[in-house]
């Protein structure tokens, strides 16, 4: 027989799930020495309105995660060291509080219905629920996340779009900030990996 009952725990809106996806490809892409994204690349690679995305990131923005430059140049970049931004936080930034029901909520605490709040055993178990939770996505920066996923790339031997894509702008080699040369081989962009020295 099927189980209709619904399951209790948090759920990570569309909102939510995007801020953390930019902000991992951000991290990627600096990983691989392209500190600057625009938003066009990061809404074409992960299949987002542009407008959506930029709503994000006035949202993350704002809260000091990452920072912005006008231009043709210009683009997104993190605005903080990678192992500074925990997905707790940024979960609680855009989606609230990670517990399933507000009266065992941290951060956002509301009384329930229930006319013995101390010994109800419904709120015992969601709060090991939000601990569980909560343990989980604060013990997790952009810097472990980013690593586990570029390690996967590679042991897979699945090319970032970041890696593809050197830079497309000729100005910057009138201006001595780019050599004429080969493309950058992986294995020399990887150099500084894991030394984590994002701003």
């Amino acid at each position: 027989m099927a189980n209709s009952s619904k399951t209790v725990g948090m759920k990570l809106s569309k909102r939510g799930e995007y801020a953390l996806r930019a902000l991992i490809d951000l991290g990627i892409a600096s990983e691989l020495g392209r500190p600057i994204v625009q938003v066009t690349e990061l809404a074409a690679k992960e299949k987002l309105p542009i407008k959506f995305l930029e709503q994000i990131f006035m949202q993350l923005k704002a809260a000091g995660y990452i920072d912005s430059r006008r231009g043709k140049l210009g683009g997104y970049s993190l605005a903080c060291r990678m192992d500074r931004i925990k997905f707790g936080e940024v979960i609680r930034l855009i989606d609230g509080p990670l517990a399933p029901i507000r009266c065992v909520s941290q951060t956002a605490y509301e009384r329930c219905t229930c006319p013995d709040e101390a010994h109800c055993g419904l709120r015992m178990l969601m709060m090991d629920v939000r601990t569980a939770i909560g343990k989980i996505l604060d013990r997790y920066s952009l810097a472990d996340i980013v690593e586990i996923t570029l390690r996967k790339l590679r042991r897979d031997k699945v090319t970032s779009p970041f890696e593809r894509r050197v830079i497309e702008f000729p100005g910057l080699i009138e201006q001595g900030l780019l050599t004429p040369s080969e493309p950058v081989k992986p294995e020399k962009q990887r150099s500084g990996y894991g030394t984590r020295t994002t701003k």
